[in-house]
């Protein structure tokens, strides 16, 4: 029963033909079943105006499938989110007669030179994908075990009551189990498990999820807050973190700029109070001063954003603490 979660960056509805389509907001959901195993379809919708979508469905992938019909902007700013958030598996379907030697400059040193090129056939990319999913056997938690969800929609069910959206980012949880929100650790149970219209007891690293909660509210929650029975999780406005530019960046981040930090479902504007380079300024020691909470684990790592980089928006990374 293995789930695989799939950014797919193209043409506008490319995954409606690879799966049916679930939730839809800014981000769009299409899924794809064969027997037990499962395929989330992300494609980022209200982009490129917004980059946000953009990032989400970069943070949620596990693989990638790229779209390549010309090589614009657009495709590069692919290139970095990809390549920033750390998406090391993917495939790229080329289209009016490109090569993969008309891309190969600009993949060459990214995680996408790894990508693996396959043919626009829908039928030969769903099985594909199923048989990547199938290869994912997630093992049930043991008892004990913690986990981490993030949230990326929340609503109210007549008769169910609060039921959260979202994907197990780390280890695992089950029914019953009694968590905490964050940020504002609130305490909730989890009343019950969905994957893909499923009830399980369980859920892995990598599933996708609907849990009904109990003792909460849908209007208490937001999209990118967290749900985990870690200890290691940290919360806080304020971070002293390294940070590593694209090599494009053109210049020394300066103290005052308005970042916008990404991780998981989080996407939040953070000034610049302070920079220290050591002599490189594309490896410099930043604290930020976020608009509102981040929680985050030791040792993630979150994207940097710059909205006001015209076609350069996709600054760098940085390593958390």
């Amino acid at each position: 029963m293995g789930n695989l979660n799939v950014a797919v960056l193209g043409p506008a509805g490319y995954a409606k033909d690879l799966g049916k389509k679930g939730t839809e907001s800014d981000i769009i959901f299409y899924n794809l079943k064969k027997g037990e195993d499962t395929v989330t379809l992300i494609e980022p919708a209200r982009y490129p105006e917004r980059l946000a979508p953009l990032f989400y469905a970069a943070s949620m992938a596990d693989e990638a499938l790229v779209v390549v019909s010309e090589i614009t902007a657009i495709f590069g700013e692919w290139v970095l989110m990809l390549d920033e958030a750390g998406v090391e598996h993917g495939s790229i379907i080329l289209k009016n007669y490109l090569t993969p030697a008309d891309l190969a400059p600009l993949l060459r040193g990214t995680v996408l030179e790894g990508y693996e090129f396959v043919d626009d056939d829908p039928i030969a990319l769903r099985e594909r994908l199923i048989a990547r999913a199938h290869a994912r056997r997630p093992v049930p938690p043991e008892p004990g075990a913690t986990g981490t969800v993030t949230i990326d929609h929340h609503f109210n069910v007549r008769g169910i009551g609060t039921v959260i959206l979202g994907g197990v980012v780390r280890g695992g949880i089950r029914k019953h189990d009694t968590m905490t929100v964050y940020p504002g650790e609130r305490v909730v149970t989890v009343r019950s498990i969905q994957k893909h219209d499923d009830d399980f007891d369980w859920a892995a690293e990598g599933d996708r999820v609907g849990l009904a909660l109990k003792n909460i509210e849908s209007g208490d929650l937001d999209r990118g807050y967290v749900l985990s029975t870690d200890p290691a999780i940290r919360v806080g406005t304020g971070l002293k973190a390294r940070a590593t530019l694209v090599r494009y960046w053109p210049a020394p981040i300066a103290r005052g700029m308005v970042l916008h930090l990404g991780h998981w479902m989080q996407f939040i504007p953070a000034r610049v109070e302070a920079v220290q380079d050591d002599g490189d300024w594309r490896r410099p020691m930043l604290t930020l001063a976020l608009e509102k909470d981040l929680v985050y684990l030791p040792d993630d790592r979150a994207v940097l954003h710059y909205l006001e980089g015209g076609k350069l928006r996709i600054a760098g990374h940085i390593e958390l603490s």
